[in-house]
């Protein structure tokens, strides 16, 4: 990508403003060292010594997006709990509009904990609900996003399986969208893979696509263009972690292997992919100048420990970079 072009694409980013609607979680990091193995059982001690928390799930979409200049609005729920205070103190230092998160007095908000030793991680403990999100909730949430939707220019839909995107909004929130002419972007899980029909961007990783319709490395340039066309999406992007990406667009496909100098940790990597590229394809960005710039952000954050945003100071680094 010229120079001129990557200037003219990124240069818009601070003009729009992106809904984020999914599971919002709180990343917990416990950071230590490592220097016995435990006499209770053959497992290692961490001595922490620092602890730290972070936007996770749909609230680190959220956080890619801003960190890159954009507006964000969040549409999500929480918890009526500390740690639901606890995200949104992160997400306000952000400038994220949380004006639309639901808090929920029966539903504890989404946490995963990452035990971290020499810039390792050990172990992850998850605390979370995964059914369904109430009627009550489901409603609320759709009246937000109705509220919203003519003051953005598009919409990313975050599914990790935690209950907030369900049969009962999804079909709302998708016929709310295409009716005031609004892009939509989904990341995926399996369960709700065909009722996110004919959105701009269906993002799943390898994983999800394999579980979700293929089951053939092979067949993937084949079975990606019979599942684009099932689902009735303009795009289809598979994140394939230090294999890159695989983009399939009108008749045609591409493959972008990784950008990254180092994989570190490909922790929220998927999350980087899906804000860039949307926000790309807001700015006027084709879909493979798109996909470009998300792999390039992708490839950034991976060199980083941890689940880390990207930056446009980031991203114009690992450009030049690549470029010299």
């Amino acid at each position: 990508m010229k120079k001129t072009r990557y200037k003219k694409i990124t240069s818009e980013f601070t003009n729009k403003t992106i809904l984020v609607f999914g599971d919002l979680m709180l990343d917990k990091y416990l950071w230590g060292r490592t220097d016995r193995i435990s006499p209770e059982a053959p497992v290692p001690i961490v001595d922490v010594n620092q602890i730290d928390y972070r936007p996770g799930g749909a609230a680190n979409v959220a956080l890619n997006l801003s960190t890159l200049g954009c507006k964000v609005i969040v549409v999500g729920l929480i918890g009526s709990d500390p740690d639901g205070e606890n995200l949104m103190k992160q997400l306000n230092k952000y400038n994220i509009d949380c004006n639309n998160i639901i808090i929920s007095d029966s539903r504890h908000t989404t946490v995963k904990t990452r035990i971290m030793s020499q810039d390792q991680q050990v172990i992850r403990a998850d605390y979370e609900i995964k059914t369904d999100i109430s009627t009550k909730s489901t409603k609320e949430l759709s009246n937000a996003v109705k509220s919203i939707i003519n003051n953005v220019d598009g919409l990313i839909l975050q599914d990790y399986n935690k209950g907030i995107l369900n049969a009962n909004n999804i079909s709302s929130i998708l016929d709310m969208a295409n009716n005031e002419g609004k892009r939509i972007y989904v990341d995926p899980k399996k369960s709700n893979f065909s009722s996110f029909k004919g959105v701009r961007l269906f993002k799943p990783n390898l994983d999800e696509f394999y579980e979700g319709f293929s089951s053939n490395q092979d067949q993937i340039q084949n079975d990606g263009f019979q599942l684009k066309k099932e689902i009735n999406t303009d795009i289809i992007l598979i994140t394939q972690g230090a294999a890159g990406v695989s983009l399939f667009e009108a008749s045609n496909y591409h493959h972008i292997p990784t950008k990254a100098r180092k994989v570190h940790d490909v922790s929220g990597a998927g999350d980087t992919v899906i804000s860039t590229f949307a926000l790309s394809d807001l700015c006027d960005a084709n879909p493979k100048e798109s996909a470009i710039l998300a792999n390039y952000a992708a490839g950034r954050v991976c060199e980083e420990v941890g689940v880390v945003p990207i930056t446009l100071d980031m991203l114009n680094e690992i450009i030049k970079y690549d470029n010299n």
